[in-house]
C-alpha cells in the first residue's frame, strides 16, 4: 500500500514544483527498506495492541480448562497453572502479519499465495480451537481427517497454480537440492507438485506438534523463518542469484517483506507467549504459521532447505510419526503396545524426564540456531 502511494506521489510531483522533494520517496523501491518497515510495523502492532487482545480473549472465555497430558511432567510442574489461559492467540500474530505485509508488500502472484495460505489455514485452526474450548475437550476439535482434507486441498491448489502458470512453473517442474549448484532433475512436475503439497503439509502440522509449551513453536517459528528471509532476498536479486549459483525468482523480493513482518509478529506475540505463557497461539497460529513456512520455502524454490532450518520441527514430528507407528506395531506382534519415547512430541519426552519447561524450551532454541546455521551454510557449500 504505502510502496503504491509513494508511487503515486513521486508521479503527481512531476508535474509540479515539488518534483525534488518527491525524490526520497524512492526508498519504497527498497525491498530492504519496506522489509524493516513490516517488521517493525507488525512488532508495533503485537505489542500495542497485545494486551487489549489478550483481554478480550479473556471476557469471551477463550481459554481451556483441561490440562494438556504434557504439562504436569516438567520439574517443579504446576498442571492447573495453565488452566483457563486463553487460546486463539495466533489470530494476534494472523492480525499484525497480514496488516504489516499488506502495508509495505507490493501485490503479485508469490504474496497473494502466501496470504491466501495463511487465511485458509488460521481458519481451519479457529474451528479447531473453538470446537475445543466449546466443549472444553481436547478431543471435541476438527478431527484429522478434516485437517488433512483442507491442508492437501490448499497445498495441491497451490503447487497446480505454480505448474499451470508458464512463469513459476520452474518452481515445481525443477528439483533442486541443498549443496548442489544445480537442478538435480529438470521437467518431472509430478513429483515436483507432490513436493510442493508435502512441504506445505508437513510443515503445517510440524509447527502444530510443536506447540505445546510456552514460546517453543513461535521462536522456533522466528528463527527458521530468518533463514527464508535471507534465502528470499538472494533468490530475489539477479546478481546475487547468479554470484551463488542459486536459482533466480521472480517477484521473490515480496516474500522477503512476507518473512520479515512474520518475524516481527512472531517476536511481539513472543513477548506474552514466553515462559509463564499470557496466552496460547492454538491451531489458529500453529496451522498457519506451518503453511506460511512450507509456502514461502517452495516460492523461493527451496523445499528442502526448510529440512535442515525447520530440524526442530522435523524431529518434534518425527518423534509422534516413530511412536505411533512402533506402538501400532507392537500393539499386533506382541498383544500390548510399546513405546520409543517416554510421550511424544519430543518436548514431552524431556519433561516426563524432569526437565524444567523453559529449559526445554531454551534448549530447543539452541537446536533450531544450529540448524538455521547449517541451511545458511548451504548457500556457499555448492
Amino acid at each position: 500500500m504505502l510502496y503504491y502511494l509513494s508511487v503515486w506521489l513521486r508521479l503527481w510531483a512531476e508535474d509540479t514544483e515539488w518534483m525534488a522533494a518527491a525524490g526520497p520517496l524512492r526508498v519504497f523501491d527498497y525491498v530492504s527498506f519496506r522489509s524493516a518497515g513490516a517488521a517493525l510495523t507488525a512488532l508495533v502492532f503485537s505489542l500495542a495492541f497485545g494486551r487489549r487482545f489478550i483481554r478480550e480473549l479473556v471476557r469471551l472465555s477463550f481459554g481451556q480448562e483441561y490440562i494438556d497430558p504434557g504439562v504436569q511432567h516438567g520439574a517443579a510442574a504446576d498442571p492447573t497453572r495453565k488452566k483457563g489461559i486463553p487460546t486463539m492467540g495466533g489470530l494476534l500474530i494472523v492480525l499484525a502479519l497480514d496488516f504489516a505485509a499488506l502495508l509495505w508488500g507490493r501485490w503479485n502472484t508469490s504474496l497473494q499465495l502466501t496470504l491466501l495460505s495463511v487465511l485458509v489455514l488460521a481458519g481451519l485452526g479457529f474451528y479447531d480451537d473453538y470446537a475445543k474450548i466449546a466443549k472444553q475437550s481436547r478431543e471435541a476439535g476438527a478431527t484429522e481427517r478434516v485437517k488433512l482434507v483442507v491442508q492437501f486441498g490448499l497445498a495441491g491448489f497451490i503447487g497446480l497454480y505454480l505448474w499451470w502458470n508458464e512463469s513459476t512453473r520452474p518452481l515445481v517442474t525443477d528439483i533442486t537440492l541443498p549443496f548442489m549448484k544445480s537442478p538435480i532433475l529438470v521437467g518431472a512436475p509430478l513429483l515436483g507438485v507432490a513436493i510442493a503439497i508435502a512441504a506445505i503439509v508437513g510443515s503445517s502440522n510440524a509447527v502444530n506438534l510443536t506447540d505445546g509449551i510456552d514460546g517453543l513453536a513461535i521462536g522456533c517459528t522466528v528463527i527458521a523463518s530468518s533463514v527464508l528471509l535471507i534465502f528470499s532476498y538472494i533468490v530475489s536479486n539477479r546478481n546475487f542469484a547468479g554470484q551463488l549459483l542459486m536459482p533466480y525468482v521472480d517477484g521473490a523480493g515480496e516474500l522477503v517483506v512476507f518473512t520479515a513482518a512474520l518475524i516481527g509478529a512472531g517476536l511481539g506475540f513472543l513477548w506474552f507467549n514466553c515462559h509463564p505463557a499470557e496466552v496460547f497461539m492454538g491451531d489458529t497460529g500453529a496451522l498457519a504459521l506451518g503453511g506460511a513456512l512450507g509456502i514461502v520455502a517452495v516460492l523461493i524454490h527451496h523445499p528442502f532447505v526448510l529440512l535442515i532450518a525447520g530440524g526442530v520441527f522435523v524431529a518434534e514430528a518425527m518423534s509422534v510419526m516413530i511412536q505411533r507407528t512402533w506402538f501400532k506395531f507392537t500393539r499386533r506382534r506382541y498383544g500390548q503396545g510399546r513405546r520409543v519415547f517416554l510421550m511424544s512430541p519430543l518436548h514431552y519426552h524431556f519433561m516426563k524426564q524432569g526437565w524444567y519447561e523453559s529449559k526445554v524450551t531454551v534448549r530447543f532454541y539452541i537446536l533450531s540456531i544450529l540448524c538455521a546455521l547449517v541451511a545458511l551454510s548451504t548457500i556457499k557449500l555448492r
